[in-house]
C-alpha cells in the first residue's frame, strides 16, 4: 500500500556553490510511502505524518546554509563549543562564517543538488518513522514560474523563529504592476539584479577586523568584502561576503521590506501619474505587496 503526500512542506535554505556563490533555494517537497495497514487500516494518518515529517526536515535542513562537505573549496571548523566556522575558498569572492551548529546543514556530497539534499533527507527520515513503514521516496522540486524570480539569502535578526539565521534564503517570483499591466522588461531587469544575491540591513554591517573568523579569512578587507555580525537569541552570527555578491539595504529585509524598496527603485522611472504595484514573493506562495 502507498500513501502520498504532496505539498508536504516547503524547504527554504541557501547553499553554498564554488561558482555562483550563496544561492537561496525553495524546495517543495512531496513523499510517498510504502507499507502495510496498520490496526486503523491506515499506513500513517494523514495528520501525524505531515507533522512528523515537517518537523524532522524543519529541525535538519530549512532556515540552514546548506554546505557540500566533500567540495575541495569547502572548509569547516570548529570555532567554540556550539559554533562553527566554514569557508567557502574562491579567490576575491570567499564566503566566510562563524555561526552557531544549527546555522548549517552539511551535505556529504561535493555539490549541493536537488539529487544530494533528497538523499540527505532520506537518510533523516529513515529510522523516524512507524515500523509499519517499509520505506519512503522523497521528491523535491521548483514551483513552476511564469516569469521572472531571483535567488537571495539573508538573514532576520528581528525574528522570533529560525528566520533570525544570518544566511538562509528563498527561490522568489517578482510581479510588477504598472498602470494595472505586467511589466516583464522590469521584472526580468530587477530579477536579475538580486540573482544570487545576500540582501543584508545596514544595521548589521561591521567591519572585517571586527569578525572572528578562520585563516581561510586572513587576506580579505573591506575593499572586497562586506562584514555582517548580530546577536539573537539563537546565538552570535557572523558572515564575510564579497561586495559583488550583496546589496545593503538601509532598512531590515522582511519581504514587507523588500517589496516596498523595489517600489522606490521602480518609480522614479515612472511618470508622475501612473500607478505601481508590485508584488514579492518569499519563497513559495507567500510574501507582500507594496503600491504607489
Amino acid at each position: 500500500m502507498n500513501l502520498f503526500v504532496k505539498d508536504l512542506t516547503v524547504i527554504d535554505a541557501s547553499y553554498l556553490c564554488e561558482t555562483r556563490g550563496m544561492v537561496g533555494e525553495s524546495w517543495i517537497l512531496d513523499v510517498v510511502m510504502h507499507g502495510d495497514l496498520n490496526e486503523m487500516n491506515m499506513v500513517l494518518d494523514f495528520s501525524k505524518v505531515k507533522k512528523q515529517i515537517k518537523q524532522l526536515v524543519d529541525e535538519h535542513v530549512d532556515h540552514r546554509l546548506l554546505v557540500p562537505s566533500k567540495n575541495s573549496a569547502v572548509h569547516s571548523a570548529r570555532a567554540k563549543v556550539g559554533y562553527s566556522m566554514v569557508d567557502l575558498t574562491r579567490g576575491e569572492k570567499g564566503i566566510h562564517l562563524n555561526c552557531p551548529d544549527e546555522a548549517f546543514c552539511f551535505i556529504d556530497a561535493e555539490e549541493i543538488s536537488i539529487e544530494s539534499v533528497t538523499e540527505h533527507i532520506h537518510k533523516v527520515l529513515k529510522g523516524n518513522l512507524p515500523s509499519n513503514v517499509a520505506s519512503i521516496d522523497i521528491t523535491l522540486r521548483h514551483e513552476k514560474i511564469d516569469g521572472a524570480y531571483y535567488h537571495y539569502t539573508h538573514g532576520l535578526k528581528k525574528h522570533d523563529g529560525n528566520c533570525q539565521r544570518i544566511a538562509h534564503g528563498h527561490r522568489s517570483p517578482l510581479k510588477i504592476l504598472i498602470d494595472g499591466q505586467r511589466d516583464t522588461t522590469r521584472e526580468l531587469a530587477f530579477a536579475q539584479r538580486w540573482q544570487d544575491i545576500y540582501l543584508a540591513a545596514i544595521e548589521d554591517l561591521v567591519e572585517i577586523a571586527n569578525l572572528e573568523l578562520s585563516e581561510h579569512a586572513s587576506l580579505i578587507n573591506c575593499d572586497t568584502h562586506f562584514g555582517f555580525r548580530y546577536t539573537t537569541s539563537q546565538g552570535e552570527f557572523q558572515l564575510a561576503i564579497a561586495h559583488s555578491e550583496t546589496e545593503v539595504l538601509n532598512t531590515d529585509t522582511t519581504v514587507e521590506l523588500l517589496a516596498v524598496f523595489i517600489v522606490k527603485e521602480i518609480a522614479t522611472s515612472l511618470g508622475e501619474g501612473q500607478s505601481l504595484q508590485v508584488i514579492a514573493y518569499e519563497g513559495v506562495g507567500k510574501g507582500a505587496m507594496a503600491f504607489r
